[in-house]
């Protein structure tokens, strides 16, 4: 996974959002980006230690303009087939991002590590 994060250009006027939280209504600073990466990097890394199912999906993986992130506690059936699929936890987009709706209540650890990412 850290090759990838090396291929996303983070001057590129990425809007981070987190699924659950309101959508941004601009785009992020480099240097937020740059710290979502590493921040979203480090949980992922800590809460997902398995191999067989990856949780990070981009549109290109060599010039990613598009990312969905999905969180290690919340995957349902993300690894396999639904009739509803799992929502990813965050995404990363060139583009403003539509509003998704959760099925149920984003967990509070989660709204506190979102909310406490950019607050320095």
């Amino acid at each position: 996974m850290s090759e990838f994060w090396t291929k996303v250009d983070k001057d590129a006027s990425w809007y981070l959002y987190a699924v659950g939280e309101a959508v941004p209504i601009a785009p992020a600073t480099p240097a937020q980006v740059e710290k979502f990466i590493v921040e979203v990097d480090a949980l992922l890394r800590h809460d997902h230690r398995e191999s067989y199912c990856g949780i990070v999906y981009a549109d290109n993986l060599d010039k990613p303009s598009f990312i969905k992130i999905y969180d290690p506690n919340h995957l349902g059936v993300s690894c396999g087939s639904s009739k509803t699929p799992t929502l990813p936890g965050w995404i990363m987009s060139q583009v403003p991002p539509s509003e998704l709706h959760l099925k149920y209540a984003l967990p509070a650890n989660r709204k506190r590590w979102w909310q406490g990412l950019f607050s320095q």
